[in-house]
C-alpha cells in the first residue's frame, strides 16, 4: 500500500474554555468555526476551526473537556503550530490593541531572513506567525 494518498487531517488542542478558544482563532487569526460537536455521554465537547474545508485543508481540533477546572500541563515536548501572514508587523499591531499576549514581537529570526513572531492563545499554546508575500 502507497501513501500517495495520506494527509494530515488536524491537529488536537485541549482548551479549558471553548467559547474563549474558538473567539481567539476565529476572531483574531481570522479561521472559520466548521463544526461543534457535544457528546453528552463523555462530557466533552469537539470543536473544529481552520481555513477551508476539513476535506481539502488541514485544521484544528479544540478538544473541551467539561469537567477539566485546573490549566492543562503543556509539558515540553509540544512546540507550537504555525500560520502564514501578510505583514506581520501590521497583524501583531492589531493582535496587540486586543490584547493579545506576544512573547516574542515580529522580527527577523536569528540567522535567517525568515520574519516572524510568536503569539499565545487563551490556554497559552504557542503559534507561531510567519510573513509570507
Amino acid at each position: 500500500m502507497g501513501t500517495s494518498e495520506f494527509r494530515l487531517l488536524h491537529t488536537m488542542l485541549r482548551v479549558r474554555d471553548l467559547d474563549k478558544s474558538i473567539d481567539f482563532y476565529t476572531r483574531h487569526l481570522g479561521m472559520k468555526l466548521l463544526r461543534r460537536t457535544d457528546f453528552d455521554g463523555g462530557r466533552f465537547t469537539l470543536a473544529f476551526v481552520g481555513y477551508g474545508e476539513e476535506k481539502e485543508q488541514t485544521v484544528l481540533e479544540l478538544t473541551h473537556n467539561w469537567d477539566q477546572e485546573q490549566p492543562y500541563d503543556l509539558g515540553d515536548a509540544y512546540g507550537h503550530i504555525a500560520i502564514g501572514v501578510p505583514d506581520i508587523y501590521g497583524v501583531c499591531d492589531g493582535l496587540v490593541k486586543e490584547g493579545v499576549s506576544i512573547p516574542r514581537p515580529p522580527g527577523p529570526m536569528k540567522f535567517s531572513s525568515t520574519v516572524m513572531a510568536f503569539i499565545e492563545d487563551p490556554d497559552g499554546y504557542k503559534v507561531e506567525l510567519i510573513e509570507r508575500s
